[in-house]
């Protein structure tokens, strides 16, 4: 009896030291900006790369994430860029997009990058990569106006670009089950939109659209083990939530969770019910139900790509670098800080005719700034703006045209967004 015990008990604490979690990767090189890694890409369990947005530097692992090295930054590139996206298509070809009408391939894994230059017209930016099967890659962009999605056959030697702007304003997350069927999300005149195509890329139908203007499919992962199971996550402006949405017929109908926060954006599950989501404002939170709950994991910030491998293995990217392991990692003297914010001031509040403000930017930018009545409806576009250097720029809006009452200005720039009231008389 007592022998059985012991090995009860020995087996019973094998299992719960095996139980994957999220945690902290240590060996990254500093982010001294303060400012996330926007996204993470593996091509097996060990062999990965994560770009730095503000930054512009990509770095690359081949341990798992233990240890990194970086290859690439804007320093080395004699300018200021902002990296949104890294994908390969093998160990040797890989792209990464910026948002800086910036697109980069290297053909050696990293070790040396050129520029994407027949490209016509050249991307503004790009915000989604994809590849699939030997040699087809397709991009899309951008989180700002306008809608297009670029696509290469041939290892990104050749490129086609594709005008969205007849099923969107905005894309940000594109994914392909084969060369021909795949899924593009981001926003349409009318809300949050995921188009669906059949012929890669050259007709496309809508398949969700969440009807509430301002919204977006921020990020879209289709379950590996049933590819009929799709989530996506819907990043809104307050007082809307943010959202789940998730389908288990291929898109043709869907179903919709308040997730974390409104601000919501990377999204990542293993199975029909367990799965992740964090934005700018959360780290992990975790729901064992499809959706219907949310636990906070209290690990993480600022996330925006979950990327998973299998059942046991995951990584994240966010104020830093994550991993979903078993096993036990460093977890060095890292801690999370918050976001960096726009810094806004306005000029006149209650506000007649002119809307007033000056925003400080750290770094240079993108912004769309936009007005929403004080129950999170859209309104109109006020401004798209972009700045190249560090600087505090000044705006005048005309707002004659409205009721008195309260509004919210919406600000989303490379790094959030943020937002702020004002009063019209």
């Amino acid at each position: 009896m007592y022998k059985i015990s012991v090995s009860f008990f020995l087996l019973l604490g094998v299992l719960v030291n095996a139980q994957a979690s999220w945690q902290t990767l240590s060996g990254i090189i500093s982010n001294t900006n303060n400012q996330r890694f926007d996204d993470i890409f593996f091509i097996n369990n060990d062999l990965g790369w994560a770009v730095n947005g503000a930054s512009a530097a990509i770095l690359k692992t081949t341990d798992g994430g233990l240890t990194w090295s970086e290859q690439l930054n804007e320093t080395d590139l004699g300018g200021n860029y902002y990296f949104r996206n890294v994908e390969f298509l093998d160990q040797n070809i890989g792209f990464i997009g910026t948002l800086n009408n910036l697109f980069l391939k290297t053909t050696d894994g990293g070790t040396n990058w050129t520029t994407v230059n027949n490209i016509s017209p050249n991307p503004q930016a790009i915000c989604g990569l994809e590849t699939i099967g030997n040699s087809t890659i397709y991009g899309c962009g951008a989180y700002f106006t306008p809608a297009y999605i670029i696509k290469s056959t041939d290892s990104g030697n050749t490129w086609q670009y594709i005008d969205m702007s007849a099923y969107a304003n905005a894309l940000v997350e594109i994914t392909f089950l084969t060369e021909d069927i795949g899924f593009a999300a981001g926003r349409s005149d009318s809300g949050a939109v995921i188009l669906k195509t059949t012929n890669g890329g050259t007709s496309w139908t809508e398949i969700f659209n969440s009807n509430i203007i301002g919204e977006y499919v921020w990020k879209l992962q289709i379950l590996d083990s049933n590819t009929d199971i799709m989530f996506g996550a819907i990043t809104s402006v307050s007082p809307n939530p943010g959202g789940l949405i998730t389908t288990v017929n291929g898109g043709a109908t869907w179903t919709t969770y308040n997730a974390p926060e409104t601000d919501i954006q990377a999204v990542g599950f293993i199975d029909q019910n367990t799965g992740w989501m964090g934005g700018h404002n959360t780290g992990f939170y975790e729901t064992t139900n499809g959706g219907q709950s949310w636990t906070n994991l209290n690990i993480g910030s600022n996330l925006n790509r979950i990327f998973i491998i299998n059942s046991t293995l995951a990584y994240a990217s966010g104020t830093t670098l994550y991993k979903f392991t078993e096993g036990t990692l460093s977890s060095g003297d890292f801690q999370e800080k918050d976001r960096t914010s726009l810094k806004v001031q306005l000029k006149n509040n209650p506000v007649q005719d002119l809307l007033e403000f000056n925003i400080e930017f750290t770094s240079d930018d993108n912004i769309l700034i936009e007005l929403y009545d004080i129950h999170g409806k859209f309104i109109k576009q006020l401004v798209r703006d972009r700045t190249n250097t560090k600087t505090t720029k000044r705006y005048s809006c005309a707002v004659k045209h409205l009721s008195p009452g309260t509004y919210l200005v919406n600000l989303h720039n490379n790094t959030g967004r943020a937002s702020f009231k004002f009063i019209k008389e």
